[in-house]
């Protein structure tokens, strides 16, 4: 860090002064917390949940599947919508970004009662080429050939645009056979899976990111980074 970014941006104070000021800020994250809990709970019991009638028919590893039998046996699915679509060959650059950090969930979130998983529109064949590609542990599904990705994430009926390609996050629940959606977030709501972003903020130069054409600019699949 040079210093003419540490004299313009900060003053330099005593340890002291330093956590009375940092004791200060923490009462607003504590406060800043406490809100994201209360939002949280009102997200899990108020939000109402829509029943999914329609037949959705998935290719997977294991072979082709319905959305109940893409929970593997437990009640909670989340699914991330991961812009790759036929013919494309990759995935777009910044979901490629948000993948990256899918790799430690399928280790832990089974111990919960949740399965996750990305969907794409692309054929099976090249989603599994573009993860191995990348080194991706995660399970990618393939909704190619049906209405799944035009039916969510329904942020086009948000922005009145036919988008095929949306980044977002779907959670739905089960009842036997019968499948809930429960929640959906895009925009900035799909960070609560993005650790990289989390630390960015609270380092020095935070994301970086004013001076870009674009906020993710920057960003590159992660074999495509100068060394």
């Amino acid at each position: 860090m040079s210093d003419e970014f540490t004299q313009s941006h900060h003053p330099i104070v005593s340890r002291d002064e330093w956590e009375r000021q940092r004791a200060d800020l923490l009462k607003e994250e504590k406060e800043l917390t406490k809100q994201r809990d209360r939002l949280t709970a009102k997200i899990r019991s108020q939000l109402p949940w829509v029943k999914i009638d329609k037949e959705y028919t998935f290719e997977t590893r294991d072979g082709k599947k319905t959305l109940a039998e893409l929970f593997d046996g437990r009640s909670q699915l989340v699914v991330y919508h991961l812009m790759l679509a036929p013919g494309w060959g990759q995935a777009c650059e910044s979901c490629s970004f948000w993948a990256d950090h899918f790799t430690g969930l399928h280790y832990h979130l089974p111990h919960r009662d949740v399965t996750f998983k990305t969907i794409s529109r692309a054929p099976l064949a090249e989603i599994e080429k573009y993860r191995q590609r990348m080194e991706w542990k995660h399970e990618m599904v393939s909704s190619y050939g049906s209405d799944f990705n035009y039916d969510f994430p329904p942020a086009t009926k948000v922005v009145n645009a036919k988008e095929e390609e949306w980044p977002a996050i779907t959670i739905f629940y089960r009842e036997g056979d019968r499948v809930y959606e429960t929640y959906h977030t895009e925009g900035r709501g799909i960070e609560v899976l993005n650790s990289t972003y989390g630390i960015l903020d609270v380092v020095p130069k935070g994301r970086d990111e004013k001076e870009l054409p674009w906020p993710m600019a920057w960003v590159r699949r992660h074999d495509e980074y100068e060394k």
